[in-house]
C-alpha cells in the first residue's frame, strides 16, 4: 500500500467531486483494490478485496497525515468495503451531510455515501457528462438507462430541447428529478419509470432523437445483461435516432473490451458508423484500456460527418 501513500503526496482537495486514486486500473502495483473519492465535504476510501482492520486503520491515518487541516479539523472519510458481492460501509470518522449535494462542471447532484453500493454519481462518467453538455445545444435527447439523470442535467445546462430519461428504478428517478430541481431545470425532462424493452413504441412517439445515451449496467439480472442485451438494445436504436443524430453507446465491464461493442454494433445495426471513442478522464487510465469504461459515438452511415472516416 506504499504506492497509495506516496500517491496522496501529490493529491489536492478542489470544490468538484472528482476521484483522486484509481488503483482499479493497474497502474500502482499492490493497490489495485483501492479506490479514494472526493465528494466534499467527504472522502471516500473503496476496498474491492478483504483487508484488515488495521490496514483500513494505515490507510486512514496516511490520508488524515496528508489532508489534516491547518486548525486540526478532523476530516470526514467513510469506507466502503466490496467483495465477493457483499457491500458494507462505515463512518470511520467526522461526518457526512444529511442533505449531501457535490458539484461537477457547474451542476449540482445529490448523493449518499453511506446508503448502497452506488452513490448517485458515477465519477468515471464526467468527461461524457461534459461531451452532452457541449453537444446537446437544441437537441432532443434520450438518456437510456438514466439512473439519476446527471446526463439529462448536462444536456439541458447545454441547451437541449429537451430529454426522455427512462430506467427501471423510479427510486434512482426521483433523485433525478431531484437533481433537475438542484439546478433551477423544472421544465424540459421527462421520466419514465420503465423497462426499456417493453417501452418502444412509448419511445418511438417522442423522438426521433438528435442524441441517445445508452449507458447500461454491465450485468444486472431483471435489467441488462450486455453479452445477451447489447444485441436486443442495437437492432432497435437506429429506427430511434435522426438522420443526423449521435448515439453514444456505453460499456463498462473489464471482462468486455471495446472490440465485443463494435462487433456488437456490426452485427446488428450495420448502418451506424463508428465516429470516435471518448477519453476517459486522466485519473481513470488503465494499463488496459479494453478494461476501463468505453463510450463509443456512432451515426448514421448515410449521415454527412459519417461519410468523411
Amino acid at each position: 500500500m506504499q504506492l497509495f501513500v506516496e500517491a496522496l503526496q501529490k493529491m489536492s482537495l478542489g470544490e468538484e467531486a472528482e476521484r483522486l486514486f484509481h488503483g482499479r486500473g493497474g497502474m500502482y502495483s499492490g493497490c489495485e483494490h483501492l479506490c479514494l473519492d472526493w465528494f466534499p465535504p467527504v472522502l471516500l476510501l473503496t476496498s474491492f478485496k478483504a483487508i484488515s482492520d488495521d490496514d483500513v486503520a494505515y490507510l486512514s491515518d496516511a490520508i488524515n497525515r496528508r489532508f489534516i487541516s491547518a486548525d486540526g479539523e478532523s476530516l470526514n472519510i467513510v469506507f466502503q468495503h466490496r467483495c465477493a458481492g457483499q457491500t458494507q460501509t462505515e463512518l470511520l470518522q467526522g461526518q457526512v451531510p444529511e442533505s449531501h449535494y457535490v458539484i461537477e462542471n457547474g451542476a449540482k447532484f445529490q448523493v449518499h455515501l453511506l446508503r448502497g453500493q452506488n452513490h448517485g454519481l458515477f465519477l468515471d462518467m464526467r468527461a461524457g457528462r461534459a461531451w452532452v453538455k457541449q453537444h446537446s445545444h437544441q437537441a432532443k435527447v434520450l438518456n437510456l438507462f438514466a439512473y439519476t439523470c446527471g446526463f439529462s442535467v448536462m444536456a439541458l445546462q447545454g441547451g437541449a430541447d429537451g430529454v426522455v430519461n427512462i430506467d427501471m428504478s423510479k427510486g434512482a428517478l426521483a433523485i433525478g428529478k431531484q437533481n433537475h430541481l438542484l439546478n433551477d431545470l423544472p421544465h424540459g425532462a421527462r421520466f419514465l419509470g420503465h423497462d426499456i424493452f417493453k417501452s418502444w413504441g412509448k419511445l418511438t412517439r417522442f423522438g426521433p432523437y438528435d442524441l441517445i445515451i445508452a449507458d447500461p449496467p454491465s450485468n444486472q439480472r431483471g435489467s441488462f445483461v450486455a453479452t445477451k442485451d447489447y444485441a436486443r438494445l442495437l437492432k432497435r436504436l437506429p429506427t430511434l435516432l435522426s438522420e443526423q443524430g449521435d448515439l453514444l453507446l456505453c460499456l463498462n465491464a473489464p471482462e468486455l473490451g471495446i472490440d465485443f461493442l463494435k462487433q456488437q454494433v456490426e452485427e446488428f445495426s450495420p448502418d451506424l458508423v463508428f465516429i470516435e471513442q471518448l477519453a476517459n478522464p486522466e485519473v481513470f487510465t488503465d494499463k488496459d484500456p479494453n478494461k476501463a469504461l468505453k463510450v463509443l459515438r456512432y451515426r448514421h452511415a448515410n449521415s454527412s460527418e459519417a461519410l468523411t472516416f
